[in-house]
């Protein structure tokens, strides 16, 4: 992983899940529907002045959207926002910094 840059994707994990389950509200706003599924799959981590979350989530069938989370450091409460929220993404398409 280069310094600032984003680290290698990796499967989520309990974690991963949890953060999902509270952006679920607001990634359902964004797109403007609802999901039955949102299972988080796989996800990278870059740290900046707190942490930025990039998180491929299954929403049913072979869809697929990616989320940037970001969570603000300890110090700021450590808060978590939906920053940025890709649509139409598939098990195949990579997680890319967006």
């Amino acid at each position: 992983m280069m310094t600032g840059g984003p680290a290698q994707t990796t499967d989520a994990d309990e974690e991963i899940q949890t953060i999902c389950d509270s952006m679920k509200p607001h990634a359902e706003k964004q797109a403007g529907k609802s999901y039955d599924v949102f299972t988080a799959k796989s996800y990278r981590r870059q740290v900046v002045a707190g942490t930025n979350y990039f998180i491929k989530v299954h929403v049913g069938g072979d869809d697929h959207v990616h989320l940037r989370v970001y969570k603000k450091l300890p110090c700021n409460r450590g808060d978590l926002e939906l920053s940025d929220m890709q649509q139409s993404k598939s098990h195949h398409d990579p997680i890319d910094y967006f």
